[in-house]
């Protein structure tokens, strides 16, 4: 049997099956340097990140059994939030593991969409084995954040969006990465576009697997970050798979350039941020890629903390 991997007809066709579910958002020129980028605001999406595509992509794929069944997910925030308000438009009961630590903006996010939360120790406990343990017992779906073909395809879907906006493919793509589901599924929705995922320093595993040809995982122990949306310590064969295939590479940037960018977008763009999606905006105004005119770049989420957002954007 030929295990299904994500492909670009596969992101074409969620697209269409999600239209009615997801945002579309815009394309916000920005003028830096000489040059004119275009930048995709994911913050704006209903939940507040690009994870609802994908929750909604895979939900609406389950037969009446399975949503009978309910779902389970695993996520420090936007994959919970994506999933639980995909699930409670499809009248699926949903269960979400989330670590005791995260953003209290995500966690009642997540509860408003009707989602009963599970949480757990980011240190001592593995979400992967509780999500499993839950699912087996309630006989429920599991969904993983990046770790499956109907995930990607869906979150692929900001990738047909912008080819359609400007009426051709980029040359150059940068985006937020974690385990690499978003990364991965625009590089199969734009294959003439250059790829550069782009992680929190010390969490770079997407950056060092390409570099090396193979998965790595982050190196222990890893430093703390504000990027809670992209604290993935081993990347996918299917994300993994995508971005090598593609010819991406990767890179890291530090903390202080994503708060620079925080900042960046909020005086410059009108948009909220949140720290791991806005990685890659990070890398353009840091100079830490070239990106040639016309290039795009996808602020991932904006779901953050009023207090933290307040200290650092007021800095």
């Amino acid at each position: 049997m030929i295990e299904r991997v994500p492909s670009a007809e596969g992101v074409l066709a969620a697209a269409k099956r999600i239209a009615s579910l997801v945002t579309r958002t815009p394309l916000l020129p920005l003028d830096w340097q000489g040059r004119r980028f275009w930048v995709k605001p994911e913050c704006l999406q209903q939940s507040g990140s690009f994870k609802l595509r994908g929750a909604s992509n895979r939900l609406m794929q389950l037969s009446d059994a399975e949503r009978a069944r309910g779902v389970v997910a695993f996520s420090s925030g936007n994959h919970a939030q994506g999933v639980a308000m995909a699930a409670q438009r499809l009248g699926i009961a949903a269960t979400i593991v989330m670590p005791a630590d995260a953003p209290a903006v995500k966690v009642e996010g997540t509860r408003n969409s009707g989602a009963e939360i599970v949480f757990f120790d980011r240190e001592t406990e593995s979400r992967e084995a509780i999500g499993a343990r839950l699912a087996a017992e309630q006989g429920a779906t599991l969904v993983p954040s990046f770790d499956d073909v109907d995930v990607i395809e869906g979150q692929g879907t900001i990738g047909v969006e912008t080819g359609e906006q400007l009426g051709k493919a980029p040359p150059l793509v940068i985006v937020p990465c974690g385990g690499g589901g978003l990364s991965g599924g625009i590089a199969l929705a734009l294959p003439e576009s250059r790829i550069v995922p782009v992680e929190p320093a010390g969490w770079d595993d997407m950056t060092r697997s390409l570099e090396t040809g193979r998965i790595v995982p982050v190196e222990e122990p890893p430093p703390p970050t504000l990027c809670d949306a992209l604290q993935t310590k081993l990347v996918s064969p299917l994300t993994f798979g995508a971005l090598r295939d593609a010819g991406a590479r990767g890179l890291a940037v530090s903390e202080a350039e994503v708060e620079e960018a925080m900042r960046f977008a909020f005086r410059n763009l009108r948009i909220v941020a949140e720290p791991g999606g806005a990685v890659a905006l990070a890398a353009l105004i840091s100079g830490r890629v070239d990106a040639p005119d016309g290039s795009v770049i996808v602020v991932s989420g904006g779901n953050v903390d009023p207090a933290l957002y307040a200290r650092i954007v007021g800095r």
